[in-house]
Parts: C-alpha cells; structure tokens; sequence
C-alpha cells in the first residue's frame, strides 16, 4: 500500500491538500514540495491522470481497454497519457508524454497505445480541450449502429451533449476492410473533424471520444455521457422521449459546471478505497 498527496479541490472549500491512498502507486517524492513551478504543474497534472484512470474504471467507463489523456500547458504540443496498459494498473510511473503525432516527446521506447492518435489530433483541433477520454462504454455502442437512433440529452446531468451526438464513420476514411483502430494522425484527425466543436463523438462499432477542459470535467462528461445513453435506452421503451431544448442544455451545463468537483471528490474517494481493499 502506497500514498501520494494530491490536490482536492472543493467549489466551496477551495484548495487543499488530501493524502489518498492507492495500489499500487509508488511513494511520492517530497522534495516535489521545492521544485520550480511548472514541474509542480506537471506532478499535479500526473496525479490528476492516474486517479482519472482509476475514477473512469470503477464508474464502468472503461474495462480492461479505453484511455484518457491531458494536455501538458508547460509543454506546448505534447500531452500526458499511458503507456498500453489495464486503466485501472496506470501509476504515476506508466505515464508517457507524447507529441500530437504520437512520437513520445522524450524518447519512451515502452509499447504506446495504438489509438492514441485520437488523443494528438483532438488536442490540435481544439485548443480549448484539456483533457480526452476514449472508451468502449456498452450503453454509447448502439447509438453509433443504429443510423435512426442519435444520442441526446435527455436529463440534465448530461446537458453538456447540447445536441445529437455527432458520429465518425471510419469507413469514410479507412474504407470498409479496416480493423476500426484510429492508428494514424490522419484517421485522427478525420475524427476531430467529426467532432467539430461538439463535447463527445461516436465511433461506429468501435466506442465514444468525450473532451473536456481539464480532466475533471472530461471525466465527468465519459461517465454521465454513458449513463445518458442507458436512461434514453430505458426510457425509449416508454414512449416517445423529450429531450432537453437547446436554452435547458445551455443553462443546466452552466449550473452544473459548478458542481463537477463533488463529483470527482467522490468518485476518487471511491476509487482509493476499492484500490486498497
């Protein structure tokens, strides 16, 4: 068992320091307390990446597969993301740091993700997203499948959808014999387009991308956006469904944006202590 101090940040208590306990995470180095600041920077950014890797599993976001990833804002064009492993393994010592074309930025030989292109090439077409989530979240799969079915906010924790989730047809770019991997720049950015200024995409037959402006928020956003897909599911099965309009979208996303750090305080809180049962 293992501690690492990480920031906890709290709307209404402001900032603070809380020792969380994870396994199996190696020691924090306290002379991390002297550094310059944008190392500091860099230490918390890392510590953020890892809880969110634990947090995104034990929501049931990602499994065995998916990967988050934050951009580094010390480092121009380059973001932080692990190294091809189990979301729930990921330590502060898996991270790798990688430019947008996927080339780690200081020579890392360890086996990378395949699709971390999806990561690079968002990153380069919204220079507003601090953070990307990638999964194969079940309950988003069908809505990438069923060309009549679209993804929409149907509940206010999900507003941050605005309209129908947009799709990206693989097929378009890598024709119809392709394993459905985004394993180049260019198949990335196929998918960013696709994105466009939208929080999350679908990927046919493959998962969703979420984005958000730091990874708290794109968190937030993989895992109610997964839970939105299973309540419309559910709810489809009533009767025609009322989405939200598009002032409701707008104005709960600005009351919820507020609140995203209850969330996270939680769920890190239930992620430490499944990882040290």
């Amino acid at each position: 068992m293992a501690f690492v101090a990480v920031p906890w940040r709290s709307s209404a208590q402001g900032s603070c320091t809380r020792h969380v306990t994870f396994k199996p995470l190696a020691r924090a180095d306290q002379s991390q307390a002297f550094v310059e600041r944008p190392l500091r920077q860099i230490m918390s950014l890392k510590d953020d990446l890892v809880i969110a890797n634990r947090i995104l599993y034990a929501q049931g976001v990602v499994d065995a597969f998916g990967h988050v990833s934050v951009r580094d804002e010390t480092d121009p064009g380059t973001y932080w993301i692990a190294r091809n492993m189990a979301p729930a393994s990921v330590t502060a010592d898996d991270l790798i740091r990688y430019d947008y074309d996927g080339a780690p930025s200081d020579g890392d030989e360890r086996r990378p993700y395949l699709e971390r292109y999806i990561h690079g090439s968002v990153f380069r077409a919204r220079s507003d997203v601090g953070a990307v989530v990638h999964s194969h979240a079940q309950s988003t799969i069908p809505f990438g499948i069923v060309p009549e079915a679209r993804l929409r906010p149907v509940w206010h924790m999900s507003s941050f959808i605005g309209g129908d989730v947009p799709i990206f047809e693989i097929r378009d770019v890598e024709g119809d014999a392709s394993d459905l991997l985004v394993r180049s720049s260019a198949t990335g950015d196929a998918l960013a387009h696709s994105l466009g200024q939208s929080t999350a995409v679908l990927m046919r037959g493959h998962g969703a991308t979420v984005v958000g402006r730091n990874v708290h928020e794109a968190v937030f956003r993989a895992v109610y956006l997964a839970l939105n897909a299973r309540v419309q599911v559910e709810a489809s099965r009533l009767g025609a469904l009322m989405s939200l309009t598009a002032a409701e979208a707008i104005a709960a996303t600005a009351t919820i944006a507020g609140q995203i750090d209850r969330a996270w305080d939680l769920w890190a809180a239930e992620a430490a202590a499944t990882s040290s049962s």
